[in-house]
This record gives C-alpha cells, structure tokens and sequence, in this order.
C-alpha cells in the first residue's frame, strides 16, 4: 500500500447542515449532495488541494456500507489538521469557524513547540486543528 490517502469521509448526522457548514461556512468549494437516488448513497465531495477530496456521508449510510455499528461519535478519536501560513490566518479561520457554527473548544494560542493553534469542532463533533508551525514554511 502506497502511503497516500485520497478521501476523508466524515460521518454526519445531517447532510444538508453538514453541506451548508462546510460549503457556505467554510467556502469549500462542492458539486453538493449527490447519489440521493440510491439508499444509503446520499453523499457530498469538497475538493480540496492536493487532489485530495474530503466527503461528508450520513453515519448510518457509513455504517451501512462498512457493515460496522452505529455508535455515538467521539471527537478525541482524530483531528484534522489545517496548517496555514502564518498566525493571523490561523485567527481569520477560526473566526470564519465560529461564525458557521463551529464550537471553539482551544481558542488560538501559542503552542508549547513554537507554533501558534486553535481547535474547532464541526456541528458533528468532528475536531479541526488550525495551525501555523514556523518549521512548516
């Protein structure tokens, strides 16, 4: 296997409200909603850079089409990280999160490393880490 991921699919409770969060919140850039014309294949793409794609699909569907059990979601399981390019993008962000409805749960600060971030949670619970570290220029 080849260290390369295509697609993050996250797990949503609701897919429109996903949609407008991530679309009209965040401003990523989507087709929207596809594949309501087969159960359980309600899904939407963002396409973000890199060629990487990241997907938002209703839990039950996910837990469907995996054959795994539906079970409460967790937001210590896995953060998803944004490295930005310095420390006003990483306040500019979160305010743009809040402001979609994103929970702040570690306003923006300086890092015990050297760096400068802030975590959010999406309205699923997701958590987002925007960061800004100085040995990533």
């Amino acid at each position: 296997m080849k260290p390369k991921i295509t697609v993050l699919t996250l797990g949503v409770d609701d897919l429109e409200r996903a949609l407008h969060f991530y679309r009209d919140g965040l401003g990523f850039p989507t087709e929207g909603i596809i594949g309501t014309e087969f159960e359980h294949g309600a899904v939407a793409f963002f396409e973000l850079e890199g060629g990487l794609r990241l997907a938002i699909w209703e839990r039950k569907s996910l837990a469907h089409e995996a054959k795994v059990e539906l079970k409460p979601p967790s937001s210590s399981e896995l953060t998803i990280g944004h490295n930005v390019g310095s420390r006003e993008e990483v306040d500019r962000i979160m305010e743009q999160a809040e402001k979609a409805g994103a929970v702040i749960t570690d306003p923006a600060h300086d890092a015990f490393w050297g760096g400068y971030s802030g975590h959010f949670m999406d309205l699923d619970g997701h958590l987002w880490e925007v960061v800004w570290n100085p040995a990533w220029e």
